[in-house]
């Protein structure tokens, strides 16, 4: 038997062309209210503003005999939608899963945002060790130590009948009592007061440092994580900030704090504070009142007891605290010492003291591969930059070889607290406590100077720059 399906073939067909040209008219009418609302959202005529109204009423007829969810939506939200937001809603509507994939986008994007921040504050806390540099980078070679030769000559001699003088007195601890005692004396005929340098040693010819490439050389370690350009390290940026303290000394005006109290030294005694570097804090304190009239408050918290990898991010609302309680604070120290490789040893004979070796340290918040980090934000990061060179301007002219080369890195290291901010690397794990007290002389002294305002206006008056 043949079934015959004529007429309902050509009704299916008939029907097809009907919707076809039904959804055509809607794509047209669509199209209509987009071009008119681009038009008339940039000509203002009353014709254009009469065709303005005849799209948003064809939009809101569409709405109403197609897509009654938007236009209920509409109504109950009173947001109007424009054209091209309706049009987009409309295919939004017809591919769930692209709409599903944008929303999470959204969520993961702040999902990103909040691990990031936090990883960067991880990453902050136990990157100050690490160093992406060459091994010696830190250190000044020979020939750039900016000694002249009869002053070479004296502190090998001075140093070389130090060192004699400690054999000695290693071979006479197994001696006689009469041998020990003269030992004993001869080691306190050597425990000396700190006399503070009177003159330079050395002056920087600042014609010879114009250029970025000799400044780089002359004075900074720059870590493979970070970037630095001309624009920031050039002596009219590092020489024309004046970073002299302004206020007096009736409240206080320097900072000591120590982001990472629990670092010791090689003899550092268990629970005894005043042998770690929260003890080279208080020395470096009382030096810089006793001898030089700072006010000075030395900030003891512990931030890397429980976590050392949230040690910054712990210490900052605590050091903001104690900034808004003395707003008279301009300078702010964080005092650290470094970490080396076992068997190394940071430390020089200083007027037949050992001493140990500093380094001052600079966090820029941008890295090499992403630029700055928005994340980290320091608008004082040229301010840190003057404050550093400026100190170690001193240090190489009154104590050739006492400071190592400024360390720039990647991260903040809550540099952002004030203009004058300065990281401090004082000595290492491998130095004595001795070593470690005996440095802060020299370092108060340079900070003094540099906190005066004398090592700026000497430098800037050879240099020829003019004060911003």
């Amino acid at each position: 038997m043949r079934l015959y399906f004529g007429n309902k073939d050509k009704k299916s067909k008939w029907k097809q062309r009907l919707v076809t040209g039904g959804m055509a008219a809607l794509i047209g009418a669509a199209a209509f209210c987009i071009l008119s609302a681009s038009f008339t959202a940039k000509d203002k005529t009353g014709e254009s503003r009469f065709w303005g109204r005849t799209a948003v009423w064809i939009q809101k007829q569409i709405n109403r005999t197609y897509l009654p969810v938007f236009a209920f939506m509409e109504e109950e939200t009173g947001i109007h939608k424009d054209a091209a937001e309706f049009l987009r809603d409309v295919i939004l509507l017809q591919m769930p899963i692209y709409k599903y994939s944008e929303e999470q986008a959204q969520v993961q994007i702040s999902i990103e945002d909040e691990d990031t921040f936090d990883m960067l504050i991880r990453e902050e806390g136990t990157d100050e060790d690490r160093k992406g540099l060459e091994d010696g980078a830190l250190e000044y070679e020979e020939d750039a130590l900016h000694i002249d030769s009869d002053l070479e000559k004296a502190m090998k001699e001075e140093n070389d009948s130090f060192n004699q003088t400690v054999e000695e007195e290693n071979a006479q601890e197994t001696e006689e009592e009469e041998g020990k005692e003269e030992a004993q004396e001869t080691e306190e005929g050597q425990e000396q007061e700190f006399q503070k340098a009177q003159e330079k040693s050395y002056e920087y010819d600042w014609a010879s440092l114009t250029e970025y490439e000799d400044i780089v050389s002359a004075f900074y370690a720059i870590d493979s994580t970070t970037s630095i350009t001309d624009e920031q390290l050039n002596l009219e940026n590092l020489l024309g900030k004046d970073v002299a303290i302004q206020g007096g000394s009736e409240e206080p005006q320097i900072l000591i704090y120590h982001t990472h109290s629990q670092e010791g030294f090689v003899d550092s005694i268990e629970g005894d504070a005043s042998t770690t570097i929260v003890g080279a804090g208080d020395r470096l304190a009382q030096i810089l009142e006793e001898k030089y009239g700072f006010n000075v408050l030395h900030h003891t918290g512990q931030y890397d007891v429980e976590a050392r990898d949230y040690a910054y991010s712990n210490a900052l609302p605590a050091i903001e605290q104690v900034l808004a309680e003395h707003p008279s604070i301009e300078v702010v120290i964080d005092l650290h010492r470094d970490a080396v490789a076992e068997g190394r040893k940071l430390m020089v004979n200083l007027q037949g003291r050992p001493t140990a070796q500093f380094m001052f340290f600079n966090g820029l918040s941008r890295t090499r591969k992403n630029g700055d980090i928005a994340y980290l934000e320091n608008p004082y990061v040229d301010d840190n930059l003057a404050f550093s060179f400026q100190a170690q301007i001193a240090c190489n002219e009154y104590y050739p070889g006492l400071a190592r080369r400024i360390y720039l890195k990647a991260y903040r290291y809550n540099m952002h607290l004030r203009a004058k901010c300065m990281l401090i690397e004082l000595g290492a794990q491998t130095n004595t406590v001795e070593e470690i007290m005996n440095a802060c002389d020299p370092l108060a002294h340079v900070l003094a100077k540099v906190l005066s305002g004398e090592t700026g206006l000497e430098a800037r008056e050879d240099a020829d720059i003019d004060l911003e």
